[in-house]
């Protein structure tokens, strides 16, 4: 049984360094895709190149899909992540650095530092599971048609609990699964997915900047020294990646704010038609049908709904 024990857990481990060294294969690939826009569209405006970087980037996913449909070779999302967040450092220390001022260099490195711890604790975090003994001491059914419901909806420990099927387990507070983070977001871990991706959001804005004035000071020299220079268009491919990530987890955060604002779960908005609490049925008299239609018993204001979720954190 313990050799049996050992065994499972150097295939786990292998196969972990299996993924992250994929994971490192399709950062290296996707910056390198990256940098072969500013390389050979360098007389282009800056929307069309950042256009362009976002096709790149839409074709490595693709071809990551297709590695993992046909060659079955996975990658680690949070490896992936924390692998890009590593390359975009070591881009500014290598080469952006130079052109920046001592204060913005000790801010961007602590912003660093601090989206890499709050990167470790969501991925050990708790997000709000539910064990086995207080789903039957509190009655909680679950039924295919309505997801999971409590027995007893009076009970403040079985409050929105939900199942997540990537993690195959109850979670107070269900909002989603993040394979980003490799794990859910839930209600114990919620506040610190908002601060991480508020986290992410300030220090990508920080490199973009940084990388300005890296551009400009390095133009001011010589015009077309960013043309030919590999050390350019790295500058300028990392300032691309950095804009589109602001872009998309700006909606991202966007939303999560409204959710917050009005008391919504990200599944609970999706699935709403699954969970009879958000379901408001109206007939209409002389009407041989009836309507089913979207309700939040959960909005009580937003001060409140932003009260209660610092309360249960």
């Amino acid at each position: 049984m313990v050799q049996l024990n050992d065994h499972m857990k150097l295939s786990a481990s292998l196969q972990l360094i299996g993924r992250c060294i994929v994971s490192f294969i399709f950062v290296v690939l996707t910056q390198f895709a990256i940098s072969l826009v500013p390389c050979f569209f360098s007389g282009s405006p800056f929307f069309i190149q950042l256009t362009l970087s976002a096709l790149v980037l839409l074709v490595v996913v693709g071809v990551g899909g297709w590695s993992r449909r046909i060659l079955r070779v996975y990658a680690s999302a949070p490896a992936f992540v924390f692998l890009n967040i590593l390359f975009i450092w070591g881009s500014y220390v290598a080469v952006i650095r130079r052109a920046v001022s001592n204060l913005m260099d000790a801010l961007f490195n602590g912003q660093i530092a601090v989206i890499v711890i709050g990167l470790c604790r969501i991925l050990s975090s708790d997000p709000g599971r539910v064990t086995h003994e207080s789903l039957c001491s509190d009655r909680l059914v679950e039924s295919s048609g309505f997801g999971v419901e409590p027995g007893n909806k009076n009970s403040p420990s079985l409050r929105r609990v939900r199942y997540c099927k990537s993690c195959k387990a109850h979670i107070k507070g269900f909002d989603h699964h993040c394979p980003a983070f490799g794990n859910c977001i839930g209600q114990n871990n919620y506040v610190l997915f908002i601060a991480l991706l508020l986290g992410f959001l300030t220090a990508e804005a920080s490199y973009l900047v940084c990388s300005v004035q890296f551009v400009r000071k390095s133009q001011k020299f010589d015009r077309n020294w960013l043309e030919i220079n590999l050390v350019g268009n790295l500058a300028i491919s990392t300032m691309l990646f950095s804009v589109l990530q602001i872009l998309w987890q700006g909606v991202f955060l966007t939303w999560h704010l409204y959710c917050v604002c009005f008391n919504i779960k990200t599944d609970e908005w999706i699935n709403w038609k699954k969970y009879p609490e958000f379901q408001l049925v109206q007939s209409e008299p002389g009407e041989s049908f009836t309507r089913v239609e979207f309700r939040n018993p959960y909005d009580k204001g937003v001060l409140q709904n932003v009260k209660e979720l610092l309360a249960l954190r």
